[in-house]
């Protein structure tokens, strides 16, 4: 039931090198995913992305004429799909600088079949748990449909952008996200000098969500690095 639910999904795959845009449709189609959208330029994967509205983007880094960080940055204006980096780049710095935007994983061409394949399934999984909109955390649910905080029975309403701020952490769950990805997601490409405003949604989430705000144990802070949300086990 799981894999069939994962193979509904849309995928967007952003590649110049025809070879290997084959051959990595065909190792998804193989799987049993049949909705996948290639793109060759970073401005047709942005295009089809707003037209599309796929559920899971795969990029390269390097681009005829951007690349992949870049494209990142523009799709986080409109959209939180899961992105999955491809490069043949195997580059510490690349790495952090794609994990540190927010991205959900990176694979090092070459590759083989199975672990493009765990990978993709692990993001879906993480990213649509069976497409539920709540969010179990400590002593508290969040109803993303509603964009509400049920705590102890008590119905809290979350605001557009703590609903945003929580979605963002959410696909991401157990790992840190940077302030400058959850600044990108709330206020698109120019997140600088919000810093004081994310951390002022963050004081305000964790009064909602937290039984001691003062001491979180679900939206924690990894000092120099960002925040990272914990769901109940």
């Amino acid at each position: 039931m799981e894999q069939s639910f994962l193979h509904t999904k849309k995928i967007l795959l952003v590649d110049d090198e025809p070879e290997l845009c084959k051959l990595v449709i065909d190792i998804l189609s193989d799987d049993g995913f049949s909705n996948i959208i290639d793109a060759g330029t970073a401005q047709t994967g942005l295009n089809f992305a707003r037209q599309e509205k796929p559920d899971l983007a795969i990029l390269d880094v390097i681009l005829p004429d951007g690349d992949g960080f870049s494209l990142m940055k523009k799709l986080r204006t409109f959209t939180d799909i899961p992105i999955i980096f491809l490069t043949a780049k195997d580059e510490a710095a690349d790495k952090l600088a794609g994990l540190g935007l927010g991205a959900d994983d990176y694979v090092v061409k070459p590759f083989l079949p199975q672990e493009l394949l765990l990978r993709v399934h692990a993001v879906l999984r993480r990213c649509y748990k069976a497409d539920s909109p709540l969010l179990e955390l400590e002593g508290c649910t969040i109803d993303f449909s509603r964009a509400e905080v049920n705590k102890n029975g008590i119905i809290v309403t979350l605001t557009a952008k703590e609903h945003t701020l929580l979605e963002t952490l959410s696909r991401n769950e157990g790992r840190i996200v940077s302030i400058d990805a959850l600044c990108e997601a709330l206020w698109g490409d120019n997140p600088f000098g919000y810093e004081n405003s994310l951390n002022a949604h963050i004081r305000r989430i964790r009064e909602k969500i937290e039984t001691d705000p003062s001491k979180p144990v679900s939206l924690i802070t990894i000092k120099g690095l960002g925040y990272k949300l914990n769901a109940r086990k």
